[in-house]
């Protein structure tokens, strides 16, 4: 019955072996919320998608295979070798390109893609002011910047505010994670893209069961699916926000210098 359930909310994720995206999925399952974040885009065949943090690279073969989309797969903690095999394996080679690189330091030309996509991980560098700006020269004028991630139903601003199932933990794993209307904001204020979409999952509470019940039976606690197990409020959720670019000329200064000093 279950299975049923999810092959009819999720018709294309549900083709693919569960072991196997169970297997390549850092946190909860991938091609789910992928799957719900392509329901409000309009991917055409041969469109070029930058699928950024692919992690290890199922993402992009989903893109690749349901689509008809060039994928380029860019993560900067998984082998760009290994994943060559895992897309080599799924018969994509011609259409997904891997690449090791960082968020902050990509090699493409400007205005160079239809679509980036980011699912569950544009919260590790996506709070920083300045990085859509940065991400958004590689996006065309119209072309869109897609993400679906973990969020909060209300913002922590305080450490007073932090509900007590989260206590321990927050400040490990949870303290850059924000509202739905946080995120807008952030993009509204820069002028370089408007905002199309900025809401929960529609699947969001499949999502978090799913996830529960995938960590259910692992060997290492994960602290993310003991968090949604504890949250009796459902103040975790799942969001996706989708901008599109606008004309709007980027202004910058020196991202890729800071970001080294930064990091020395």
């Amino acid at each position: 019955m279950q299975s049923q359930h999810l092959h009819h909310i999720f018709p294309k994720a549900s083709q693919y072996d569960p072991e196997w995206v169970r297997k390549h999925s850092m946190g909860e399952n991938v091609l789910f919320n992928l799957e719900s974040l392509t329901k409000s885009l309009n991917l055409k065949p041969g469109m070029r998608i930058l699928d950024l943090g692919c992690g290890k690279a199922i993402s992009s073969i989903f893109l690749a295979k349901e689509f008809g989309v060039k994928v380029w797969a860019v993560d900067e903690a998984i082998s760009a070798s290994d994943n060559y095999q895992r897309i080599k394996d799924e018969g994509c080679e011609d259409h997904v390109i891997p690449i090791e690189a960082d968020a902050r330091a990509l090699p493409f030309a400007e205005e160079y893609f239809d679509v980036v996509i980011v699912v569950d991980s544009y919260t590790y560098f996506g709070t920083d002011e300045k990085y859509l700006p940065y991400i958004a020269r590689f996006i065309k004028p119209g072309g869109y910047i897609a993400i679906v991630d973990v969020c909060f139903t209300k913002e922590i601003d305080t450490l007073d505010q932090v509900p007590d199932f989260l206590r321990d933990d927050y400040q490990n794993y949870w303290y850059f994670v924000h509202t739905i209307e946080w995120w807008k904001r952030l993009w509204e204020k820069t002028g370089l893209v408007e905002v199309k979409a900025a809401k929960l999952l529609n699947e969001a509470e499949l999502v978090r069961q799913q996830y529960i019940k995938d960590f259910e039976a692992a060997e290492e606690e994960d602290p993310f699916a003991k968090a949604l197990e504890r949250d009796k409020q459902n103040f975790i959720s799942f969001f996706k926000l989708i901008g599109q670019r606008t004309k709007k000329t980027v202004y910058l200064q020196d991202y890729k210098v800071e970001s080294k000093n930064q990091e020395s």
